[in-house]
Formats: structure tokens, sequence, C-alpha cells
């Protein structure tokens, strides 16, 4: 059936589906999968567009997809993908085996990093990746969303749980991971205490790099991973307020401390489609949107990438009972930081994305998403 939009979704499949079950013959270590290129916003590809009037940086978001899949053929598949994106930051959501794995192998490949884990039993977590010949990491801080609960005394939390996207929407990875639908609300607690509903064990992670080039621009990079469920979207619009506010004070704190005016980039699996209330928080502080009720006075005016160059992708997550957008990059159009080019995506005919991610062409049921930047010096 299709969303509006022309998005393609295809049917709902019973809570016993397994992502691992339907896939295990896409997934194979002898095919290459494929490495998506920047598309520039001038209409043609990078090699083709004018010559840039400062420095150049480029930003890879990807929900890799947290092991437990076909996880020996995917990490390749994955560190292949990532290495010749070659993108200067990468920012991955669903990251686990860090240090077994990513990070190690990621640091042969010339990227420092840095990690946040998810707390209770969740193993999987955010990481930025950064090439340490372009940029120096100067300053960085953790998010843990599980401080909502904390916070919630004082009465900043809303429990407005009118959910405004469709019943089948935002499944990511997390419900299909051998959690029954009965199992997975039993681990959640009573919904109706905002202490428990709002202890999800999400977390984020921002810092601020240096550009190693003759500008020595600091930009802040934050990656994050926002709660899943559709029907708590209450919680995830908690988590965008307080991932915005830490942001504001991140700002202020790398602002004072290193006397600049910091670009400003946040990257991550959002769990939101385009126009529900989490995008709207997020956009609704820039000016240039129009027709959109502010839900709050923004600490940070953001605008999404795509949006911004060509338009929100028809989907960034395909799986067979659910294909939307979820991921997105959002900079601060009030800087001196622009988006130059795009990652491109496959449109939803694509023969390399037919019934559903991952498969041997995509390692993941994510696809990467991803811009190069421009910053423009006074």
């Amino acid at each position: 059936m299709l969303l509006k939009g022309g998005v393609s979704v295809l049917p709902r499949l019973s809570p016993s589906f397994s992502i691992s079950r339907i896939h295990l013959s896409k997934m194979s270590t002898a095919a290459a999968p494929i490495i998506p290129k920047f598309i520039s916003v001038e209409g043609s590809d990078i090699n083709s567009r004018s010559i840039p009037d400062g420095f150049i940086f480029s930003l890879v978001s990807y929900n890799i997809l947290a092991q437990g899949f076909m996880w020996k053929a995917r990490s390749q598949a994955i560190l292949n993908v990532l290495r010749n994106l070659g993108a200067d930051f990468l920012c991955l959501q669903e990251l686990d085996e860090y240090d077994g794995f990513y990070k190690g192998n990621m640091d042969n490949n010339s990227y420092s990093s840095i990690y946040v884990q998810r707390g209770g039993q969740k193993r999987d977590g955010c990481g930025i990746f950064y090439k340490h010949n372009r940029a120096e990491l100067v300053l960085e801080e953790k998010i843990d969303y599980n401080d909502l609960v904390n916070l919630n005394d004082d009465g900043s939390y809303s429990n407005d749980r009118h959910s405004d996207t469709p019943a089948n929407a935002n499944r990511d990875a997390e419900p299909t991971k051998g959690s029954s639908p009965q199992r997975t609300t039993e681990e959640r607690g009573d919904p109706n205490d905002p202490r428990v509903r709002l202890k999800r064990d999400c977390v984020g992670i921002m810092a601020a790099f240096r550009l190693k080039n003759t500008s020595h621009h600091l930009v802040i990079v934050a990656n994050t991973h926002l709660y899943w469920d559709p029907e708590w979207a209450d919680v995830k619009l908690a988590q965008a307020k307080y991932l915005l506010s830490r942001l504001a004070q991140f700002k202020i704190v790398v602002s004072d401390k290193f006397e600049c005016t910091p670009s400003v980039l946040v990257a991550g699996d959002f769990n939101s489609t385009p126009g529900d209330k989490v995008y709207q928080y997020l956009v609704s502080g820039n000016s240039s949107v129009s027709q959109l009720e502010r839900l709050d006075e923004l600490p940070i005016p953001l605008c999404s990438v795509y949006h911004f160059t060509r338009g929100e992708p028809p989907f960034t997550n395909c799986t067979p009972d659910f294909t939307n957008t979820l991921d997105y990059i959002f900079f601060s159009p009030s800087g001196n930081t622009k988006p130059v080019s795009f990652l491109e995506l496959p449109e939803p005919d694509s023969p390399d994305v037919a019934g559903g991610l991952p498969n041997h062409h995509h390692p993941s049921d994510h696809l990467p998403i991803g811009a190069e930047f421009e910053v423009i010096m006074p």
C-alpha cells in the first residue's frame, strides 16, 4: 500500500517476524555493497561543481543495525561501506562491538573515535568517528536520556501521549530482536508512571572538533538515537527537547572556552517521520520553514540537510513491514556552514532495495545519509 507522499509500505508481518529469517539468503560475503556518491546541490556530481569559496568537510550518519543478523558478513560489508565513503566524520547508531571490532578497524583506516553505550542490558550505542588528519577533538560530552527521569520532578516533562504517526511507523530494529510485543510491554514497566516511561536507555554523544586546515574552524557534531515506539511519541519529543537543551549549553561552553562561533551539526536515527512532532520541533526554530507551529522557543535553530538541498528522501529505513524516513542530518542555518552536496539514496522502485533490507547491496536495514559542508570564513 502507499502512505502519503507515495512511500511504499509492505503489509505488516506477524509479531514473530524476524529480519534474520527473511534476509539470511540475501547476505553474501562475496558480493560488494553499494557505495553511494555525493551529489552536488548544483545538480551534478561533486567532481564537476564550481570551485568552492571556503573549506569543505563531509559527514555521514548511518544506523548500522546492531549485531545479531549475519554479523560476520554484515560487519565486513559495513566496514567496506564506511571505508569507501571516506567521510571526515561518521556518526554511527546501533554501534556494538565497538572495542572488539570497529574501533581498531577504523583506526587502521585513519579514524579516531568516541563512543557512548546504552544503559541497562543494551550492548549498542552511538559513536563518532573522525579522520585524525582532518579534525582534532577538543571537547566531548555524553548524553543519557535517562536523566529525564530525575528532571521530571520539576514538571518539565509533559505527558502528551497522542501519537501522530501511522500505527506501523518507526519500526526500528529493537522490537524485532527476539522480543514479542507482550514481553516488550512487560519489560517497559508501568507506562503511566513518567519515571518509568522516560527510562528508555537511549543515548547520544556530542563533541567539538577543530578542523585541521588554515581556517581552524570549530565544528560541534552531535549523534543520537531516539526511542523507537510510535505510540510513545511523547518520550521521543522529551528526548529531542533534552538533546537541544544540552546542545545549546555545550555550544556556550565551546564558544566561551575557545572564543569562537562554532558550526553545529546534529545527526542520527530520530525514529520520527518528516512532519511528525519530533521533526517539527527540531526544525521549528528555523525561520525559513513556513506554516510550522513553533512548539517551543528553540535554543538552536536547525534545518534538515536533505530538506534544504533536495527535499526529504522517500525513505532511509526499509524493512518488509515498514519503509519511511527516520534518519536526518540537521545544521544551523544561522552559522557560516552550508551544505554543498548530499549523499545519494535509492528510489523506492530500485531493485537493490526490493524485498527490504539488509541484503548484499545494503548491509543494514537503514541507509547511510550524508552531506559535504562548506565553511565560509568572514
